[in-house]
């Protein structure tokens, strides 16, 4: 017979520090929000001392991304799930949805109250689309 070890600690993995890397939204406005101050919670534990300026670019990035994702990736009901990568020198943004259609840069327009997101992201932010089994990835790489 095996006589239990008391002594020790369980063999189990220990819990991860900080926030995790991908929080799962709902497709409604207030995710936008959420998002936010998801970006700016994980980016101080992550990347303590990161400039205000890239933080408030990456969050900045994100939340046009949700949003946009939220306006045209996302049918009621859906949500959509949020992923961030940091390292010394960027932070990745990924957002899931479930709808296929990508997001594009239109044309500019006086007429328009919105439409101008795509175009912020991709002045602060390297990005792309890429495909997943049910829906898309927007990705965006913000560097310092």
């Amino acid at each position: 017979m095996i006589e239990p070890q008391w002594d020790r600690p369980p063999a189990c993995h220990p819990p991860p520090l900080g926030p995790p890397p991908i929080l799962v939204l709902s497709g409604e406005a207030q995710a936008a929000r959420a998002a936010r101050e998801f970006v700016r919670e994980f980016i101080a534990y992550h990347a303590p001392g990161a400039p205000d300026a890239h933080v408030d670019s990456v969050v900045l990035v994100t939340s046009e991304l949700v949003t946009n994702s939220i306006r045209y990736g996302t049918e009621p009901g859906d949500s959509l799930a949020l992923i961030l990568t940091v390292t010394a020198d960027r932070v990745r943004i990924e957002v899931h949805d479930p709808v296929r259609r990508h997001p594009h840069l239109k044309p500019e327009s006086e007429e328009r109250q919105r439409g101008r997101g795509m175009f912020i992201v991709d002045r602060l932010a390297k990005w792309g689309v890429d495909e997943r089994p049910f829906g898309k990835i927007v990705w965006a790489e913000v560097s310092r």
